[in-house]
């Protein structure tokens, strides 16, 4: 039987063992494995929401082990140490608990196709400071971290009955960074609710650092004007064409010399594959560390090794980079899925094309901006407010469609509504 291992749980790769499952696991075609050294899944556009606790993953975090359970496919909890492309072997390295006991010893694991779906991880340049004094926001550990510090310095200003503030400076005005900036505003709001009286908008510093001419670089010029705008109505200080040389235990220091004081860092200034990918079991690999691929999403070097994601290096037609975003996962799956079935059944196999749908940026409760591309125009159509909204959450809609279906994804909503009256609107511990 045909081993398939796709290695990471993230958007992409989970949405992918899932159609693998549910195609050629349940109907024994392929034995499908699951990879990730987490023992759950959470969608990562939405950690900024569990930072600020907004979102409370022990509610919307989905278990490996019982997903796999329940699609055709089997889950092995480990991180990837390295690939033997001569044997098709990947070694999982061993598992420790908090107390350093071995939990699990080092695995290997057999393939005929593989699909590494690893995403990325935060780049710090190799900024000096930067990696010892500032929290990432790549994983529901971080969050939780970024939290934890959130929620202290908030205790520590209502013990001292709202003398003084809270100062947070955030690196990087892409989509993280804006909608961080934007739901920490959220949060003290909903504090007030919850016995805070004396903490407010005007306690809460929020410096948004950008080293570009503008913030959400990415996105055309009239949007990032709209969130800017916004920002400014929340009381966040926004700071372009300011790059950072240097962090330290009392906040950040700019090229120009300024100081920026903070008691909480979050560096979202740019992402890279993980470290350990650099030219790993000798394939080709950027600057960055991604995987290059071809347009079947093949690696160069190994028809075998598929790759999908913030870790794949894929060039358009135009010379173009895809962009690392959800979308961009969501449709490689589909693309992947596609070609392995082909593989399999000996047929060509098809070039994956980026289709841009738009790109929104959620401003918390306040607002919400971005662009449609192609659908209800032939360029670009910029909405904002309500309907935003209802876009924003319709694409985490989708891609809990393609992992429960509709029947479930509406129960879940169900749920969800339900939980807005027994649940507090922040989690507050």
């Amino acid at each position: 039987m045909t081993k398939i291992i796709v290695v990471g749980g993230g958007a992409g790769g989970l949405e992918l063992a899932t159609k693998l499952g549910r195609t050629l696991g349940r109907k024994r075609r392929a034995e499908i494995t699951l990879v990730d050294k987490n023992s759950s899944h959470l969608w990562k556009p939405l950690l900024h929401e569990v930072a600020t606790g907004s979102m409370d993953e022990g509610v919307d975090a989905l278990s490996y082990r019982a997903h796999a359970k329940n699609h055709g496919f089997d889950f092995q909890m480990g991180t990837l140490w390295d690939i033997d492309r001569d044997q098709k072997v990947i070694t999982l390295a061993p598992m420790y608990d908090e107390n350093n006991e071995l939990l699990m010893p080092e695995r290997e694991l057999e393939y005929d196709i593989l699909v590494m779906a690893i995403g990325s991880t935060s780049n710090d340049f190799n900024t000096p400071g930067v990696r010892d004094n500032c929290i990432f926001l790549d994983n529901p550990k971080q969050a939780h971290r970024f939290r934890r510090e959130m929620n202290n310095e908030f205790m520590r200003l209502h013990a001292k009955h709202g003398q003084g503030s809270v100062d947070i400076a955030i690196v990087g005005a892409g989509a993280t960074g804006v909608e961080l900036s934007a739901e920490l505003h959220n949060a003290i709001k909903e504090l007030r609710n919850y016995g805070f009286r004396d903490l407010d908008n005007s306690k809460l510093n929020v410096t948004l650092v950008e080293a570009g001419e503008r913030i959400l670089p990415a996105l055309p010029p009239r949007i990032s004007s709209a969130a800017h705008q916004e920002l400014l109505k929340l009381g966040v200080k926004v700071k372009t064409n300011t790059f950072v040389t240097k962090a330290d235990e009392e906040g950040l220091e700019t090229k120009e010399g300024e100081r920026i004081h903070a008691d909480i860092m979050v560096w979202a200034a740019g992402i890279k594959a993980p470290d350990f990918l650099k030219d790993i079991a000798g394939l080709e690999t950027n600057r960055i560390n991604q995987l290059e691929v071809e347009n079947t999403l093949q690696t160069t070097r190994d028809e075998n090794i598929f790759v999908i994601g913030d870790c794949a290096a894929c060039t358009q037609e135009d010379g173009s980079k895809v962009p690392p975003r959800a979308q961009s996962a969501h449709q490689m799956a589909s693309r992947c899925f596609s070609n392995i079935v082909a593989k399999l059944n000996g047929r060509e196999l098809k070039p994956y094309v980026f289709k841009d749908h738009g790109s929104l940026v959620s401003l918390s409760r306040f607002s919400t901006v971005g662009s449609l591309m192609g659908n209800l125009t032939k360029g670009s159509m910029m909405i904002e407010g309500r309907i935003a909204r209802m876009v924003y959450i319709s694409l985490y809609r989708m891609h809990q469609i393609a992992l429960h279906g509709y029947v479930k994804t509406g129960l879940m909503m169900l749920v969800g509504r339900i939980n807005r009256v027994l649940r507090p609107s922040l989690k507050l511990h």
